[in-house]
């Protein structure tokens, strides 16, 4: 009986990278087939430009995680900062239920919030000011409704502005704000939250309202495949080579 809970998230996933393809594929052909869910929280691709972009060397992520669903095991997905184009198509050729940007689950009587965590970063006003654009309903209707060869340009031009920006900001003013970290778990009624997208990894413990809280932030796959394997009895990282 699967007793066990994965969660990864900020993978990248590039046509320009195979090496970390095939390592996520043997992950879900291996690893994953023994637990009872994996939820991935954001960024599983590098790009997401609209479901109906079939691109040749990401069709074998997508067989995998179909594979994967079949055998039983729930699949989760979160948006990302690089993936918020994926969508119902998407979902439903992988088996995949995608939630909304903040959800409460229990993990084996353990209340939790996942989150894919760039909203937390309020600090950083130019990105959330960007974000707040590229989650408007209108602007992603209109920029799925360019030919594919458009928002091939429009996603690159995207990315170089994002690697200038960054480079120009301290990494303080990239994580997460501890008053917006605070504020979504008292909303949501948890003690633990477990989100990506800073590639931080760590568990940060600390006071919420006279209770022992946690922060799980999971690591990207870019420097070291990893996952977070939770089960009734403990909450472990996990590194592996491909």
């Amino acid at each position: 009986m699967r007793s066990e809970t994965l969660f990864i998230a900020d993978l990248h996933l590039d046509g320009n990278e195979p090496e970390t393809i095939q390592a996520f594929t043997q992950f879900l052909e291996n690893r994953a087939t023994q637990a009872e869910a994996l939820y991935i929280l954001g960024d599983l691709f590098e790009a997401w430009i609209g479901d109906d972009d079939e691109q040749a060397a990401l069709i074998p992520v997508k067989s995998a995680l179909a594979s994967l669903s079949k055998q039983g095991v729930s699949l989760y997905l979160q948006h990302g900062n690089r993936d918020f184009l994926l969508g119902t198509d998407f979902c439903q050729a992988t088996g995949a239920k995608l939630l909304p940007e903040s959800q409460k689950v229990s993990l084996y009587g353990t209340e939790c919030l996942l989150m894919h965590g760039d909203s937390l970063c309020t600090d950083d006003v130019a990105y959330q000011q960007l974000r707040a654009q590229l989650h408007n309903a209108a602007w992603q209707q209109q920029f799925l409704a360019q030919p594919l060869a458009a928002r091939y340009q429009a996603a690159a031009s995207l990315r170089a502005q994002s690697q200038q920006a960054t480079q120009a900001k301290a990494a303080e003013i990239m994580d997460v704000n501890q008053t917006a970290v605070v504020a979504a778990m008292r909303s949501h009624q948890v003690q633990h939250l477990i989100h990506g997208h800073t590639h931080r990894p760590a568990c940060h413990q600390f006071d919420l309202d006279g209770q022992a809280a946690e922060r799980w932030v999971l690591g990207d796959w870019q420097s070291q495949y990893n996952y977070l394997c939770c089960s009734a009895t403990d909450w472990q990282w996990h590194c592996f080579d491909a």
